[in-house]
């Protein structure tokens, strides 16, 4: 078993994942600013022209599309990195990964 965790702790390929998920939880937090903001810019044309904005909505829309696709990539739910390693809107064509089996 320790020769399992220490192979594991040697893999390349984790380090770089735990790299980009630490990347993607920043940019993740700067989205969700940008959502709030977004927020209240709607709120306020609502208040002000008493609909909702369609280039606010599907910008709204777009930001949480690429929020879900980095919940995604952080829970180990997809393998594919979000934009900018990706396209923008590619959440809805993301796979989820086959994961293999520990064996004893």
């Amino acid at each position: 078993m320790d020769e399992q965790i220490n192979y594991n702790l040697k893999q390349l390929s984790t380090w770089k994942r735990i790299f980009y998920m630490l990347v993607f939880a920043a940019i993740g937090s700067l989205v969700r600013m940008m959502i709030w903001t977004v927020i209240i810019l709607q709120v306020g044309s609502t208040l002000l022209t008493g609909k909702a904005n369609p280039n606010i909505l599907n910008f709204g829309r777009s930001l949480s599309v690429y929020t879900y696709h980095i919940l995604l990539f952080l829970t180990f739910n997809t393998e594919t990195l979000p934009f900018p390693f990706s396209a923008w809107n590619l959440t809805s064509e993301v796979q989820q990964p086959e994961h293999k089996s520990v064996e004893n």
